[in-house]
């Protein structure tokens, strides 16, 4: 299942980009930096979470923009517990109200899990809502990995990402 999700993700993107002119007007790579609490079943085992950032993104029209992000959030362990970590490999879409001001957006993909033995990851979801101009956006998300085992790896947060125009 993971590797189906995986592969349409990448499909869908690609095939997106393909048919499109890629151009500084329409195009732009985001990196940045998020911090989040743990909240559910992570919780008990992690005190915060600390992530990188990237993303390539895509203007279908002046309000709705599309792409593909990847990155790594990492979950300091508490109470004995190891550190463990998240790469995402998702598409996203996002919603622009203005050229500058409050957008909504979600990635959806998989989540692969780092240093837990017997759980490979699961469906990757992370909706956000934040304010944005040319160069930044801000904003905050839910991140939530679905993982095997019923475990749900969760966390609350703020992050930023600076636009780095094509």
């Amino acid at each position: 299942m993971k590797k189906t999700i995986l592969l349409f993700s990448l499909f869908a993107t690609s095939m997106i980009f393909a048919q499109q002119e890629i151009n500084s007007n329409n195009s732009w790579l985001k990196a940045g930096l998020n911090v989040g609490l743990p909240v559910g079943d992570v919780h008990d085992f992690s005190s915060v979470a600390v992530g990188a950032d990237l993303r390539g993104q895509y203007l279908v029209t002046s309000h709705f923009g599309i792409g593909g992000a990847t990155g790594y959030t990492h979950y300091f362990g508490k109470n004995g517990s190891d550190d463990f970590g998240v790469i995402p490999v998702a598409a996203f879409a996002r919603y622009y109200f203005q050229s500058e001001g409050v957008f909504v957006g979600a990635d959806l993909g998989y989540g692969f899990l780092t240093n837990t033995p017997n759980n490979s990851g699961g469906l990757y979801v992370n909706p956000q809502i934040g304010y944005h101009n040319s160069k930044w956006n801000v904003y905050g998300f839910f991140q939530n990995t679905f993982a095997e085992k019923n475990v749900n790896v969760q966390n609350v947060g703020i992050g930023a990402t600076y636009n780095l125009k094509f």
